[in-house]
This record gives C-alpha cells, sequence and structure tokens, in this order.
C-alpha cells in the first residue's frame, strides 16, 4: 500500500528532519507538508542536520497549500491526536489499527485469488495526518479522517515529540505491512585457540613482572587463575591483540619510567607496596 506522511502547519525544521529520518528508517520517502511555518524549510540547516542522511526524503518531500493537495491519491486517512474527540472517527491504537487494515487488504485480495504474499493494490494509499507542534490538529481536518491514532503512553504524560510519534507509527505500520528481517553480524567471530592465548599470557606476565605486580620467584597462582577467566571468556583474536597490545603499552610505561630514574641518578622513591601473586 502507497503510504504518505503529512504534516500539517509545522513550525519547527528540526521536526521536519526528523520525520524524514524516522521514515527513511522504517522504508517510506513519501513526505508532504501543509503550509508549514517556513517555506524554505527543507533546505534550512536545522533541518538537514535533524534529517541525518535522510536527504533524499528531503529532496523528494513537497510543499502544498491545502490539506485538499496532500491527499490526493490517498484512500484510507489517519488522523494522530493525543485527546479523543467528542465526534468524527474512532479512536485506536496503532498497532490495533493497522492489524485491522492488513486483515481487510488481505480479504479483499482473497476474493480475487490472489495469495496473501502477493497482495498489491495499487489503488489503496494510507495516509498518516500529524498537525502543528502548538495547537496539533484541527477538528475539521480530525473530521476527514477514517480513523484516529493515539499512541497509548503515561497517562500522566502522553505528550510525543513529532519526531517520536511519527517513529512510533511508522515502526507500527512497518511491522503491519511484514516489518524488515532483523540484520545479523556480517562475519562470524574467529575465537582464539590455545596457542594464542598462551603467548598473549606470557606477554601478560612478563608485563606484570616489569611494573613489579608479579613475583617471577614466587608467582603462586596468577597465572593460572587468569589463564582460566581468559577460557571462561572465549576471547576472539581480535580481543588477543588488544590484550597484548596493553601488555606491550604497559611494558614501555613501565621502561620508561625505569630510563626516566637511571638518567637522573636519584634513587627511586619508594614505591607503594604492591600485593605480591
Amino acid at each position: 500500500m502507497k503510504t504518505r506522511f503529512i504534516l500539517i502547519n509545522t513550525s519547527h525544521a528540526g521536526n521536519v528532519g526528523a520525520c524524514a529520518r524516522a521514515m527513511k528508517v522504517m522504508g517510506f520517502d513519501d513526505l508532504v507538508l501543509v503550509a508549514p511555518r517556513w517555506a524554505n524549510v527543507l533546505r534550512r540547516e536545522e533541518t538537514i542536520q535533524r534529517a541525518s542522511g535522510a536527504l533524499d526524503v528531503l529532496k523528494n518531500a513537497r510543499l502544498v497549500a491545502t490539506l485538499d493537495e496532500a491527499l490526493d491519491g490517498m484512500t484510507h486517512l489517519c488522523a494522530t491526536a493525543m485527546t479523543p474527540r467528542d465526534f468524527g472517527p474512532p479512536t485506536v491504537a496503532p498497532r490495533e489499527h493497522f492489524e485491522m487494515l492488513s486483515k481487510i487488504e488481505q480479504t479483499v485480495h482473497a476474493t480475487q485469488g490472489l495469495e496473501p504474499d502477493n497482495i498489491k493494490n495499487p489503488e489503496a494509499g494510507v495516509a498518516f495526518l500529524f498537525g502543528s507542534e502548538r495547537f496539533g490538529m484541527s477538528n475539521d481536518d480530525v473530521y476527514r479522517c477514517h480513523a484516529c491514532l493515539s499512541i497509548p503512553t503515561n497517562p500522566s504524560f502522553g505528550s510525543l515529540n513529532l519526531g517520536a510519534a511519527i517513529q512510533v507509527v511508522a515502526y507500527e505500520w512497518r511491522l503491519a505491512l511484514g516489518g524488515f528481517a532483523v540484520q545479523e553480524r556480517a562475519a562470524t567471530p574467529v575465537y582464539a585457540d590455545a596457542r594464542q592465548v598462551g603467548g598473549m599470557l606470557e606477554h601478560w606476565a612478563q608485563a606484570l613482572i616489569d611494573i613489579d605486580f608479579l613475583d617471577p620467584a614466587s608467582p603462586k597462582k596468577l597465572m593460572p587463575r587468569l589463564n582460566q577467566l581468559v577460557n571462561r571468556a572465549h576471547i576472539t583474536v581480535e580481543e588477543i591483540h588488544i590484550l597484548r597490545g596493553i601488555a606491550k603499552a604497559v611494558a614501555q610505561v613501565a621502561a620508561r619510567a625505569k630510563a626516566s630514574t637511571g638518567a637522573a641518578g636519584e634513587a627511586p622513591a619508594p614505591a607503594k607496596a604492591l600485593p605480591k601473586r
């Protein structure tokens, strides 16, 4: 189904950019602005910054003078409002309403002999209408719609930022349309083998000796315990490189400290005793 997001009398340029970003991450790109506060809103710096990469949505967006122009080609209209109206369309939660729309669409096409996976009605178009940040949607605009969406929120603090409201509606609608597959990690981690772990532990042992934390004459159980810790962590080859890099840096700092003390010709100040392991 064609999907359009319509912003009516938007007063903050940044919200237009946030809307574009919210739409793009959910796979939508049809944005129409009805009489926004700024005639150049799509080119304003704050709009572009808040879009954060969704410049193609801004480029394709349209500015129109009236709501009638924005609704051209749309067959199902959804207003958004926190406060229910005494008259007009029923107030429903987005998920509930979108599930109903999806079922109706499948029923219509099932009667035409189409499988649900092949549903595509080029004549159907859903529009989501969002009012001004300052005063919301007018009653007349709400009354034109088939449903009034109300996002379930904290009863004592239910006012959502425009960009956040659009993100929620876009997400719920995308789920109703089938959603996107969860992206798996591009690469399977490569775990370190016993030889690599052993080499890293030897490197760490030397670094600990260099800073007088490990007594090589009386090592006790420190290194076996570190070995068990590493085994439980199932560390990767990349993590081995990081740990060896830390050990190298520790040894270099210790060497510079000793060299500096020797060059000054002074005995080092008594160091705070470290526990021997």
